[in-house]
Order: structure tokens, then sequence, then C-alpha cells
């Protein structure tokens, strides 16, 4: 697994994705952290060690896959402010990484209640899987204090109608 957790390789995409308005959203607070987030289906809870900016870290991955999108979060501490900004500098470099991909766009990335680094990024992928297949993604990297966050929606389409209720309930609880 790398820095971005190979989400690019994770292989649950499959088909056409349908609309988001038929996905069966749900708030959730993950056990363990200050963080609220809602996901169309039942994530599955993966926790592994995995090299992010220099060092050895214990990084959590939510994630699920529905209608051939694969919609992930995923955290670490990184235990050291001034390692912050390269741990998500890693992460979206990773993410670009593992779709081949290119980006096409990259804003600022805001979350409510992250702490603010130059770094939060919100960036649009377009790439392939390693079978080749076509794939759009949208990625947002974050943190709040030492642990770093990468939120990811990864599919055919991962336009704004099925990121929109992913990103925007994205919440970091005081």
């Amino acid at each position: 697994m790398t820095a971005g957790l190979s989400l690019g390789g994770v292989g649950l995409l499959a088909g056409l994705a349908g609309c988001a308005d038929s996905l069966d959203w749900r708030e959730l607070q993950p056990p363990g952290l200050s963080l609220v987030v809602a996901l169309p289906c039942k994530p599955a809870s993966h926790t592994r060690t995995v090299p992010l900016a220099g060092r050895s870290v214990q990084m959590t991955l939510l994630a699920c896959s529905v209608e051939g999108h694969t919609f992930a979060l995923a955290s670490a501490d990184v235990e050291e402010p001034g390692r912050v900004g390269l741990a998500l500098k890693a992460l979206a470099d990773a993410a670009v990484a593992n779709v081949g991909g290119s980006v096409t766009s990259e804003l600022p990335a805001t979350v409510p209640g992250m702490t603010p680094n130059p770094a939060a990024r919100h960036w649009r992928l377009s790439g392939r899987l390693p079978d080749g297949q076509a794939v759009a993604e949208q990625l947002k990297v974050f943190a709040h204090g030492t642990r770093v966050y990468q939120a990811t929606l990864l599919g055919p389409r991962a336009d704004d109608a099925l990121a929109a209720p992913f990103f925007g309930a994205i919440k970091v609880l005081p």
C-alpha cells in the first residue's frame, strides 16, 4: 500500500454509475476520528502501516464501492506539525501516480473545522486503472492538527453530482 493507499489499484470499480440521488447516503463518524463523513454505501475499514513523507505511520482507510465508484477516506497521524504539509503533498502525489493520471484542476481545500494549511487541496484527475480502464478521480487532502486526511471519489465519472454529497458532508468536529 502506498502513501495514497493505492486507491487506483483497489480494483473495486465496475459498471456504469447511476444518479447520485439513487445512492443510499448515510452520515457516520469513523471510530477514533473527530470527523463526520457521508458515504453512499456501508464502508469496510482497513488499517496498515504505510510510508508517508519519510516515516512509517498507521493509516486507516474507510472505503465502499457502489455503481462503479469507490468512495474512500484515509487518515493518519503524522505526529509532528512540520510533517503535515509534506504528508498532504505525498498523499496527492501518490493519488496521481496510482492512476497514471494528470491533474485537470486544483483548488484550495475547504473543510469545516480543518487546520489551515497551504498544502490542503481539492484535485480533479483523469487517468487509467492498471487494467487500462479510463478513470476520473476527485480527492481532497486536508489536516486537523497533525492528523492528515485524504477523501477520494474514483470511478468512470467522479463528477460533481457524485462528489458534492460526499465532500460536502465532511466536517471536522471540535
